[in-house]
C-alpha cells in the first residue's frame, strides 16, 4: 500500500504540475536513492539501517528512502519498507541528525521553518507542510510505502536520517509530530 503526503494546499491536480512528479527533470540533482538492510546498532557504522526494536522492525527487514528535488524548489520523499510487521502502522520523519547506537541519536524532525521551543509539539511547527512526515500502513506481508512532497528544499547537512516510529503522526497541540518510540533509522545524504 502507497500512501502519499502532500503538503500545503495544492491539490491533487496541482501536484501533478509539479516537474519531479510529472517526469521532467531540468536543471535538477540526480535523485538520491538508499537501499539498505535493517542491521542491530552494534553494525554501525557498516550498515546505513539499523532497527532498535527487533519485534517491529526485524533484523534483515528491507527499506528504500528517495530524495527527488526539483528545478523548481520542491522536494519529494518516498519511504519503502519490506519484512517489517504486517497490517500496521507506523510514523516516518525525516531527522537532523544521523543514525546512531541510541534511538535518539538521530535528534529532532527536521523543520523547515525551526520551531524554537524543542521538542517541537506545536502544530504551526510540527506538521506535514513544514516537516516530511511518511507515515505507511504494512500490507498483510509485511510492505509499505508512502511519498511526501513539500515546496522546499533541505538546508545542506541538517537532514541526515529516516527515523521509522511506533505509530501514526499526532497533529494535535501538544502532541503534534509525536508517534511514539524510535524502533529503526536509516541514514540518508540528502541534497
Amino acid at each position: 500500500m502507497l500512501v502519499r503526503h502532500v503538503a500545503g494546499a495544492a491539490s491533487a491536480a496541482a501536484v501533478l504540475a509539479v516537474p519531479f512528479l510529472a517526469g521532467t527533470a531540468a536543471a535538477c540533482p540526480e535523485p538520491v536513492k538508499v537501499h539498505a538492510e535493517f542491521a542491530p546498532p552494534e553494525a554501525l557504522p557498516e550498515h546505513d539501517a539499523v532497527t532498535y526494536d527487533e519485534a517491529g522492525v526485524p533484523v534483515g527487514s528491507r527499506v528504500t528512502v528517495i530524495e527527488r528535488v526539483s528545478g523548481e524548489g520542491g522536494t519529494e520523499v518516498e519511504l519503502r519498507l519490506k519484512g517489517v510487521d504486517p497490517d500496521r502502522t507506523y510514523g516516518a520523519h525525516v531527522h537532523r541528525k544521523p543514525c546512531g547506537p541510541l534511538p535518539a541519536d538521530s535528534g529532532p524532525h527536521y523543520q523547515d521553518r525551526v520551531d524554537p521551543v524543542q521538542p517541537s509539539t506545536d502544530p504551526e511547527y510540527a506538521n506535514p507542510d513544514n516537516e516530511i512526515w511518511l507515515d505507511l500502513t504494512t500490507d498483510t506481508h509485511g510492505r509499505g510505502g508512502s511519498e511526501a512532497a513539500v515546496e522546499w528544499t533541505f538546508r545542506t547537512g541538517e537532514a541526515r536520517s529516516v527515523v521509522i516510529h511506533e505509530h501514526a503522526t499526532h497533529t494535535e497541540p501538544g502532541h503534534a509530530g509525536e508517534a511514539g518510540a524510535r524502533l529503526a533509522c536509516v541514514d540518508v545524504p540528502f541534497v
